[in-house]
C-alpha cells in the first residue's frame, strides 16, 4: 500500500526512495527475488540523484549484497561487500562501528566462498586489530 501511494511521485522525492527502501526490505526475507528489482532501482536513484549521500548510497548497497547473497549470486554480494568495507574506512576510519560491521560481513561472505587465507587475513589484519584498540 505504501509503494502505491508514493508511485506517482518524481523520482527525485524521498518518500518514494524511501517507500522502495521499505517494500526490497520486507520482500527480501521471503520473496528476495522479488525485491531484487526494488533494491536495484533504490541504489539506481541515490546514485543518480543523491550521489552526495553517501551513507544512503551505503545503506542501500548493502541492502542489495544481502538480498544477492540470499539469491546465491555470491559472486556478486562479495563484490559489493568488498567496495562496502573499503568506502566505509575511507569514509568514517577502520574503527567505526558500521565499518566494523561492514568488515565482518564481508568476513561473513568471503567465509562462504570458502575463501579462507582472505578471511584470516582480513580478520587478522584489518579487523582484530582495530577491534582491540577500541575496547582498550
Amino acid at each position: 500500500a505504501a509503494w502505491k501511494t508514493y508511485l506517482g511521485r518524481p523520482a527525485t522525492d524521498g518518500y518514494r526512495t524511501d517507500a522502495m527502501d521499505t517494500l526490497g526490505g520486507a520482500l527480501r526475507p521471503t520473496r528476495p527475488e522479488e525485491a531484487l528489482p526494488v533494491l536495484e532501482a533504490s541504489l539506481a536513484l541515490y546514485r543518480r540523484y543523491w550521489s552526495h549521500d553517501e551513507q544512503g548510497i551505503l545503506f542501500a548497497q548493502t541492502s542489495l549484497a544481502n538480498c544477492l547473497g540470499d539469491l546465491g549470486r555470491l559472486d556478486e554480494a562479495l563484490v559489493l561487500e568488498r567496495v562496502i568495507y573499503s568506502r566505509r574506512v575511507a569514509l568514517f576510519g577502520a574503527s567505526h562501528q558500521e565499518t566494523l560491521r561492514s568488515g565482518s560481513n564481508l568476513t561473513a561472505s568471503l567465509l562462504d566462498q570458502e575463501l579462507w587465507d582472505e578471511a584470516k587475513s582480513t580478520l587478522r589484519d584489518q579487523l582484530l586489530p582495530v577491534a582491540r584498540r577500541t575496547l582498550e
